[in-house]
């Protein structure tokens, strides 16, 4: 891989992206990453922040230096055609890649269904080793006190991104006050998982598959939650401030009594999310 190839990576942008989307991204990864969020008593997690924005610091002025305004008309006129031919062929490329996403998830999502609980069960027992916790699968729901959640699970969105298929489906399975705090889950299948006061501060979770899971009073401070499926996910008291949920899809999560900022001051970024249905922290239902 090439350094122009990294800065894109770093990034997370296709190469061609135009100078628009790689603003764009650079100000979300900032977001998440700026040191002055980060707390001073913590100092491992501190350095790790100043890392990164130095990082996406240089990928953005890297990318930016190779795309020169022109200083004329002709310059610019040219400038403009080879804009718009990079614009249209990232689209392209960006629809066939997210065509390829969608198709390639609804096939895994087939296979899931069908083998769900055999798997859970041997995949939990080797993963319960990483955490150190004595985790099992729930067959009958995360939360059986809750019905109204226990609705059949919906496709997710076209944003969320299936896990590879040697990623093990984690689907029901119960991780209720675990300690997963900056783990990273992307893109991973934890549909009807119990991850209620599960502590997921700092996490990974940028296109994982939480529909229907039960999220009730876990710590989401800061987590990483771009383009992941909530649909009908149980939100109640979560702690979501400093969350990005940009492109997230929430449509039928219940969010009442959800910590998302602090007076009148919003601390979640829902850039693009979709709230359809969506019970909001104050009791309202979004149209």
């Amino acid at each position: 891989m090439n350094d122009l190839d990294q800065y894109y990576r770093v990034l997370g942008l296709l190469p061609g992206a135009s100078r628009e989307e790689i603003t764009q991204a650079y100000k979300d990864l900032a977001f998440i990453w700026h040191p002055d969020r980060i707390p001073k008593d913590n100092p491992r997690l501190l350095q790790k922040a100043e890392e990164k924005i130095k990082e996406i610091n240089q990928a953005r002025e890297q990318l930016r230096s190779i795309q020169p305004r022109g200083q004329n008309q002709n310059t610019q006129h040219k400038n403009t055609q080879h804009k718009h031919t990079q614009q249209q062929n990232t689209q392209q490329q960006n629809t066939q890649y997210r065509n390829t996403q969608y198709q390639n998830t609804q096939q895994q999502n087939t296979q899931y269904r069908n083998t769900q609980y055999q798997n859970t069960q041997q995949q939990n027992t080797h993963y319960a080793g990483n955490y150190g916790g004595n985790y099992a699968p729930n067959p009958t729901g995360p939360y059986s006190d809750a019905s109204r959640y226990q609705s059949p699970q919906p496709q997710p969105s076209q944003s969320y991104r299936q896990a590879a298929p040697q990623a093990p489906d984690l689907s029901g399975s119960n991780f209720k006050g675990a300690s997963l705090k900056e783990k990273d889950f992307s893109g991973r299948n934890l549909s009807n998982a119990n991850l209620s006061e599960a502590d997921l501060s700092d996490t990974f979770l940028h296109n994982i598959n939480l529909t229907g899971a039960n999220l009730q009073k876990a710590n989401l401070f800061r987590a990483n939650l771009l383009g992941a499926c909530l649909i009908n996910a149980n939100l109640r008291e979560t702690n979501l401030i400093g969350a990005d949920l940009s492109g997230a899809d929430l449509s039928g999560a219940d969010l009442t009594g959800a910590k998302i900022g602090y007076g009148d001051r919003v601390m979640v970024k829902l850039t693009g999310a979709r709230l359809t249905g969506t019970i909001l922290p104050d009791g309202t239902v979004h149209s």
